[in-house]
């Protein structure tokens, strides 16, 4: 039922009548502001577990990062497709269906979570032989993926999806503030377990309950954040209205699944790069794991900003405002292309620096700031292509976005990273992303802008 004589609400003064520079720093800041802290945990999990000295425990934690990223994609699938599919149904006028669908988003979400906790605790051992975990690190990438994964997999989903809702009623703030707060209880708990209350020689269990715990934190907050703000936004955890129509739960998860995607088959390319560099010994592993984890500084806020922006673009894209909506395309590229341009000058200046902070073994450093200078310049082609994917996907254009998703990573980037490899060893992986990324921008675009001349809104340029 739409309710088109409803009066005004934070999500229409933001999405609609807010200056578009203002509307997108209100909603992507809050965001970056939270990727960049989630970053920070996952980097102070690789710092306090570097202080030990033990590059097995460093390389077991870069192992298990990117099986602890695919939780990400678990929530993009239900989580992404759900908050969309809210913004588009508010910029229609149709908040019956719009609260119905965040139900339902939440209702998967969790489902989808046990789900992958389970299958991650059946098929442990074999995963982690897959990924490449060796006898010295085997047993530590076991203890961490048992704490994060399979006892923290259902709080890490259920607080993104939240997230994700909440950014789609206009409540970025409120977001980006319990992802924060999850971080930074993470920072907190990180040398309290490793090294007070647990005894020398379990630190990489330390780090795994103190991230599990400050997921369940942070879920908390956004359960009674939700629950305290429902009655003046359409933000329902409860199907008590009912299951929304077929055409939403598909859109769903068609709108949903290319992110799911797009996530699954980066962290599926960072395993391989992981299985692929652990050819050539512990040492270099570490290494590209520490790099891995530090380039995602720009990477994240880039992502930050993508995601702050979806909201508004799908609610002017189904209101019909294209004027309003191309507006916030361009300036948040502008911005994240900005960005990226300052850490390229960060990153080559200061890579070794960066490398020392995280583990004082010389060769490891060495062998690092020189996979960081070269993985850095990639950083506006990585920027771009999660842009561009996100704004198709706002506009509900969702078999685009799968279909260049796969381009990205299983055509072009996972082949790459076998041929470089081949031809230049070790640091042929490092230059895999810029090459294939390049290539993947190229072919968005020229796909980007298909679309725009059929709806007849060509003025981005």
């Amino acid at each position: 039922m739409q309710q088109a004589d409803a009066a005004p609400t934070r999500d229409e003064a933001v999405f609609r009548d807010m200056p578009v520079h203002k509307a997108v720093i209100t909603m992507a800041l809050p965001t970056v502001v939270g990727q960049l802290i989630v970053l920070f945990y996952n980097l102070a999990d690789t710092f306090f577990i570097g202080r030990t000295g033990n590059p097995y425990m460093v390389a077991a934690a870069s192992l298990i990062l990117p099986v602890f990223n695919i939780s990400n994609a678990v929530s993009d699938v239900v989580g992404l497709g759900g908050g969309t599919l809210v913004s588009r149904l508010l910029g229609a006028d149709n908040r019956d269906e719009a609260e119905k669908v965040s139900a339902f988003t939440f209702s998967a979400a969790g489902i989808g979570a046990a789900c992958w906790s389970v299958l991650v605790l059946l098929c442990m051992n074999p995963m982690l032989k897959l990924l490449g975990a060796s006898s010295e690190t085997f047993a530590f990438a076991r203890t961490y993926a048992f704490c994060v994964v399979v006892l923290g997999g259902v709080p890490t989903i259920l607080q993104l999806t939240c997230a994700q809702l909440l950014r789609a009623v206009g409540y970025s703030r409120q977001a980006g503030f319990g992802i924060s707060m999850g971080g930074i209880l993470n920072v907190i708990l990180d040398p309290l377990f490793m090294f007070v209350i647990l005894p020398k020689g379990n630190e990489i269990l330390g780090a795994g309950i103190a991230t599990m715990l400050s997921n369940v934190v942070t879920l908390v907050f956004f359960l009674i954040t939700i629950r305290r703000i429902q009655k003046s936004t359409v933000l329902s955890l409860s199907l008590r209205r009912g299951m929304p129509c077929r055409t939403s739960i598909r859109s769903v998860f068609v709108n949903g699944t290319p992110g799911g995607i797009s996530n699954l088959l980066f962290n599926f390319s960072q395993v391989t790069i992981n299985r692929l560099m652990s050819g050539y010994g512990d040492i270099p592993l570490a290494g590209i794991g520490i790099v891995l984890k530090a380039e995602r500084i720009p990477l994240n806020t880039g992502v930050g900003i993508c995601q702050g922006i979806i909201p508004i673009v799908a609610y002017n894209y189904a209101a019909g405002n294209h004027d309003r909506m191309n507006e916030t395309i361009r300036f948040s590229r502008r911005l994240g292309l900005g960005v990226a341009a300052v850490s390229i000058m960060m990153y080559e200046l200061f890579a070794g620096p960066i490398m020392g902070m995280f583990i004082p073994e010389a060769e490891t450093v060495r062998i690092g700031a020189g996979f960081l200078r070269a993985r850095c310049l990639a950083t506006p082609f990585m920027f771009m292509a999660f842009h561009i994917l996100f704004s198709i996907q706002a506009m509900g254009e969702g078999k685009v976005a799968m279909a260049l998703a796969v381009i990205r990573q299983l055509i072009l980037y996972i082949p790459l990273l076998f041929i470089m490899n081949a031809l230049f060893g070790m640091y042929g992986l490092v230059w895999a992303q810029l090459i294939g990324d390049a290539v993947t921008d190229i072919i968005s675009y020229l796909w980007f802008f298909r679309i725009l001349k059929k709806d007849k809104y060509d003025n981005l340029g």
